[in-house]
């Protein structure tokens, strides 16, 4: 039996309890869960034998550097501006460090520092980024050892609700704050496309959401997810005219949600009347009024004027989102707004009311790469790879699992001592993420490939 090992877990969110179960399976490792409120760490260690809950504030650089002292590995769930905090703390303990996070700026400059400290700092190990790679990679490999080029690299990833559960105006729900999903939509793109770059602002990324067809059952569109123009580099596939990164949604969710940006309900600017602190009730069409600078607050003259702000005019999509606009109550006098500062923030409040996933409804998760591919001799072909994943009802969501078991495996093959690559790193190369995806499977986590 190998030693006990003993695990720091930041954070006690939403991926942290399938990372948890996987890394007390085996009845070796200790995991102290640290969160700010001991209370919030309590709630996800009651039920598991071997794990403890303490209170931990991350920037007490003091605290923090003892507790990530007194343990062999720390895991980083919490917000990823953090991260850097976290592995200078382990730097200095020459301990080990995995987040499901992107590599940020700051946390790359600590890379010749984790290498001289003799520290894995693993990151990107999660859905995506994590799953993503790897299965990305595989088949990227697989053609330049068949002397193939990658001329076409297409990757869309989505958390959704099960099809069953994708009931309502949006095709959308929320496992947590609906804060980070809106707030995505200001983001700009830019990805490659026929040799071209292309850079789509903000405002204009749901217009160039376009369908993305996986299996007839889904009625799915695609977007790109922020700069994905580097890939060319990062994968090696210098050839790849077009090299785009995505997200996945239902058909419909851009043009409603392209609706509510053009109403302005992206605006996160605190102001006095939305504010808690301000006095008496405030009805949804009162906010809805305000924002559109409207003389009337009438059901009628509110929908009058968001009907001008739908961009598409194809009228079964905008019978749609009147509907939609209808169903969320924002134009009704007689549904009470939750005051939380700002229009986006109000905005999701009602989202949360409305929108969070039932009891015994099933999230799911679908990602698929799709590459152009010249071989060796001229000839051409398409390969795809899929995974598709849905919730356990009642048990971990499709989501939580497939960021936080491939965390969690991370975690122990480094314990282990079978992944050794030290310094800030990401899932990359074959003997970091091949023995990540050699467990995948017996997780239920696979991807199904096709040549074509």
């Amino acid at each position: 039996m190998s030693a006990q090992k003993n695990i720091l877990l930041l954070g006690s969110g939403f991926v942290a309890e399938p990372c948890l179960e996987y890394l007390l399976r085996s009845g070796n490792n200790r995991v102290t869960v640290a969160c700010r409120r001991a209370e919030k760490a309590q709630e996800l260690t009651s039920t598991y034998p071997g794990s403890t809950a303490i209170s931990l504030d991350v920037e007490d650089d003091a605290a923090l550097e003892a507790a990530v002292a007194a343990h062999d590995l720390t895991i980083s769930l919490i917000p990823y501006t953090q991260h850097a905090r976290v592995i200078k703390a382990a730097i200095k303990a020459k301990k080990h460090v995995v987040t499901t996070s992107y590599i940020s700026p700051a946390m790359e400059e600590l890379d010749a520092a984790a290498k001289e400290a003799g520290i894995v700092c693993m990151n990107e190990i999660g859905l995506d980024p994590g799953i993503d790679h790897l299965y990305a990679l595989k088949i990227i490999n697989e053609v330049h050892a068949e002397g193939g080029k990658i001329k076409s690299f297409e990757s869309f990833c989505g958390g959704l609700p099960a099809p069953e559960a994708s009931n309502n105006p949006l095709g959308y729900k929320f496992s947590w704050s609906a804060r980070g999903v809106l707030l995505a939509l200001r983001n700009n793109a830019r990805y490659w496309q026929d040799g071209k770059l292309v850079e789509i602002e903000g405002k204009d990324l749901m217009d160039s959401a376009r369908p993305i067809f996986i299996y007839p059952a889904f009625a799915l569109v695609g977007y790109g997810n922020r700069d994905s123009s580097h890939y060319r580099q990062r994968y090696n596939i210098p050839h790849a005219e077009t090299c785009v990164r995505g997200t996945m949604r239902y058909q419909g969710f851009p043009e409603f949600a392209k609706t509510l940006v053009n109403m302005g309900f992206l605006d996160d600017t605190p102001r006095s009347e939305l504010s808690a602190a301000s006095a008496g009730d405030l009805p949804w069409n009162g906010v809805t009024q305000q924002l559109l600078g409207q003389a009337s607050a009438t059901p009628e003259d509110l929908l009058a004027a968001i009907e001008a702000k739908i961009d598409t005019q194809d009228p079964e999509l905008r019978k749609r989102i009147i509907h939609g606009i209808k169903w969320l109550g924002i134009t009704s006098p007689s549904v009470p707004a939750v005051k939380r500062g700002s229009y986006l923030d109000v905005l999701c409040a009602r989202l949360e009311e409305l929108m969070m996933y039932g009891e015994g409804e099933r999230d799911m998760i679908i990602l698929q790469h799709k590459f152009e591919v010249e071989n060796k001799d001229g000839s051409h072909n398409t390969r795809t790879s899929v995974t598709l994943m849905y919730g356990e009802p009642d048990g971990f969501q499709a989501m939580a699992k497939t960021v936080g078991v491939p965390c969690g495996i991370a975690t122990q093959l480094i314990l282990d001592g079978k992944l050794t690559t030290t310094g800030v790193i990401a899932p990359m190369t074959p003997e970091i993420y091949q023995p990540i995806m050699d467990l995948l499977p017996s997780e239920g986590i696979n991807a199904v490939e096709e040549t074509v």
